[in-house]
């Protein structure tokens, strides 16, 4: 599936579109290059399921919680939201648990996921965000 863009306000809408395609998946996986939105628009998701506390990102922490209460249960939920941008190996993955995030029952955004691809569950989603002109970010789901 692939959305394109012309401002940030439009992506409400994207949201709304990328949960509706992962069809109950909760963990994805975020590409594109530096200023691309990948965070901007992982605060959009937290904010569509509910987090009240500031999303930002964890660059340096690599790895933020955020509770949220789930709409159909009423209970508490988590969101993990990884920036594996600073790993330099495999190695480094597994210091930070990454194989607990990945299998989990949360929600887990993770940006620059390509150090772990292979430890990937079959059942994630792919969000490309792609710089375009004046602008205009190019969103593809598969």
């Amino acid at each position: 599936m692939e959305i394109t863009i012309h401002s940030i306000a439009d992506l409400e809408k994207v949201a709304t579109a990328l949960f509706d395609f992962s069809e109950g998946k909760k963990k994805m996986m975020f590409y594109g290059e530096i200023g691309a939105g990948k965070t901007t628009f992982i605060k959009i998701l937290c904010k569509h399921l509910g987090v009240k506390e500031s999303v930002v990102s964890p660059t340096f922490s690599l790895v933020n919680e955020y509770i949220y209460t789930d709409k159909l249960s009423g209970k508490e939920k988590l969101v993990h939201h990884l920036d594996l941008y600073r790993l330099k190996s495999e190695e480094e993955a597994l210091d930070i648990g990454i194989e607990d995030y990945l299998y989990d029952e949360n929600y887990c955004f993770i940006e620059w996921a390509e150090i772990i691809e292979h430890w990937l569950p079959d059942d994630f989603v792919k969000i490309h965000i792609e710089i375009m002109e004046h602008s205009e970010r190019k969103f593809i789901f598969n």
